[in-house]
């Protein structure tokens, strides 16, 4: 199997022992399941969804998937083993679980990505569902069990195999025994514009509603940004810098993109929220793959350091090349990043001469004019 188009190397791989035990432990149930009455979240590149589809001759698998770069593997990976058919796409909404018998969740790293989930499960999927939820001993915590709890009445951990775990969990409780959904959240944050910007998350986006510390370096910095019609806000996250770009100049135009889908219906809620989602249009996409060569004038950046669970500069050194290919010749890149990153060679090789405009204890904030 293959990570494409995430990025690869020695040390990243597109499954694990997780896995594994998560196919493992529910074969009796993957084998007695009817179709369309098995659904699959949070795998990572595909070996859950076509593993359950190869194995147990499964159709109708539903699959919810946050990163795009997942969900373009899983068809790429499926293409090669003939299993196209066995899976379809959808959001995390009702219609992902309605009915459901059958869960195989990898948990993610966030309690609020767990919270949210839970929330949907036990509120649409059968009375009869059951939930194996697993992942590396080294992700998973009790609050997670906590998290579960409040929604089920069942949670049982199995025996680690592999540094692996999984949770088993049942019997969804009734409403009035439940917490009400409390997804998306938003908090208010004072940016040095005439109102406070008002930012909303669902659970899997990255700081939830908070402001990032990087971002909040960088936000008074982009006055000096060169003059556009356009700006993209590559990674957007939440939407902070696409909100804060347009509140700041009224006649800018600006393209947020994410390949997480909790980042851009959050992004888009963001927007709406500060009365500017008539000039900002939020767009899930991987890093900047819809865009032409030498299309834009301005990229403004905030980019991640991990992959997954994964340390890895390869996502960064991503966005910094699909960043300098949309740049037309003068066109800016606007960055900040952590300093001891040591980003700066890589942005004069892949975009253009970098200087740095800013600098504290923790980040630094560079512009790169293309070539």
């Amino acid at each position: 199997m293959s990570r494409r188009p995430d990025v690869e190397a020695d040390n990243l791989q597109a499954w694990d022992a997780a896995d594994r035990l998560l196919l493992d432990t529910a074969a009796a149930d993957l084998a007695a399941a009817a179709p369309g009455a098995v659904v699959v979240i949070g795998d990572s590149y595909g070996a859950l969804t076509l593993a359950a589809a190869a194995r147990h001759g499964l159709s109708g698998l539903r699959v919810h998937q946050d990163p795009l770069s997942g969900e373009l593997a899983l068809h790429r990976n499926a293409r090669n083993l003939g299993l196209e058919d066995a899976f379809a796409h959808h959001g995390l909404e009702p219609d992902l679980v309605n009915g459901a018998r059958v869960v195989l969740l990898r948990l993610p790293r966030s309690l609020d990505a767990l919270e949210e989930i839970t929330e949907l499960v036990a509120a649409h999927a059968s009375p009869e569902v059951v939930v194996y939820a697993g992942g590396r001993l080294k992700h998973m915590s009790t609050a997670m069990n906590d998290v579960l709890g409040r929604h089920f009445a069942s949670v049982t951990a199995g025996l680690a195999r592999q540094k692996s775990r999984i949770l088993t969990v049942r019997a969804p409780l009734p409403p009035a025994q439940r917490p009400a959904a409390r997804f998306p959240v938003f908090s208010r944050h004072d940016v040095g514009q005439a109102a406070p910007l008002e930012l909303w998350a669902h659970g899997a986006a990255f700081a939830g509603p908070a402001l990032d510390i990087g971002t909040r370096f960088l936000l008074p910095h982009l006055a000096g940004a060169r003059p556009a019609e356009r700006a993209v806000d590559l990674g957007c996250g939440t939407g902070a810098i696409a909100t804060y770009l347009a509140l700041a100049r009224p006649s800018l135009r600006v393209l947020a993109t994410d390949q997480s889908a909790a980042a851009v219906a959050s992004a888009a809620r963001t927007a709406a929220a500060n009365g500017v989602a008539d000039r900002v249009e939020v767009r899930r996409d991987d890093a900047l793959a819809g865009l032409p060569d030498k299309s834009e004038d301005l990229v403004v950046l905030n980019p991640p350091f991990h992959i997954g669970a994964s340390v890895h500069a390869g996502i960064a050194l991503k966005l910094f090349a699909d960043a300098g290919r949309v740049l037309k010749p003068g066109g800016e890149l606007w960055t900040v990043w952590n300093s001891h990153l040591t980003y700066k060679a890589a942005l004069n090789r892949l975009v253009g001469p970098t200087r740095e405009v800013a600098r504290n204890p923790k980040f630094t904030v560079t512009v790169s004019t293309h070539r």
